[in-house]
């Protein structure tokens, strides 16, 4: 079975998901999503789960491949400005476009994966060279436990992104300026 069209169709019911929830994700609506003749979902992916999982697993990949690129493409950041101005910069794409997309269908797959903990393993934040980034300013800012400051920030942050999907609207400068400030006290 072609690599490639598990990637079409995983790529499909990410979109899905993202637009109609996961009440809308079967296999005809990710066939339809995906421009392919009826059944060809349900081939790949004989049952719902299979097709969760495959679409956990794409959304996982992508988004590491984007924060791992981020990390490599930044230089080590030099002041607070700098740290919130980056973390302004992922929230923004987090909020548009393709990114509000995938971040509905990772939220949507989050509570999912309280009945399915097989979803929960393949969600669990990664390291990637952008957490990496954030950690290794901390530290250099003489902030104790970096790691576990980090963590905490970066939760914030994706607090803020899954209100502003839920209830609409932007996050400031100013509410990702406050974070920075609380994790380096």
């Amino acid at each position: 079975m072609s690599t490639e069209r598990r990637t079409v169709l995983a790529d499909a019911a990410i979109g899905v998901l993202a637009e109609s929830g996961i009440r809308g994700l079967t296999h005809r609506s990710v066939d339809r999503a995906a421009n392919l003749p009826s059944g060809t979902t349900s081939a790949y992916y004989r049952t719902r789960q299979a097709l969760l999982t495959a679409l956990v697993r794409r959304l996982v990949a992508v988004d590491q491949a984007e924060l791992q690129a981020i990390g490599k493409q930044t230089p080590a950041l030099q002041n607070t400005d700098e740290l919130a101005a980056g973390i302004a910069a992922l929230v923004k794409q987090r909020l548009t476009g393709e990114g509000r997309r995938r971040s509905l269908a990772r939220y949507a797959c989050a509570i999912e994966s309280v009945h399915l903990p097989e979803l929960r393993e393949i969600l669990m934040p990664r390291e990637n060279a952008a957490r990496q980034a954030v950690c290794d300013f901390l530290a250099a800012q003489g902030v104790a436990n970096a790691e576990d400051r980090t963590v905490t920030l970066l939760t914030c942050v994706d607090g803020l992104v899954f209100d502003r999907l839920v209830g609409g609207g932007t996050v400031s400068d100013q509410e990702i300026e406050g974070l920075v400030a609380a994790a380096l006290r």
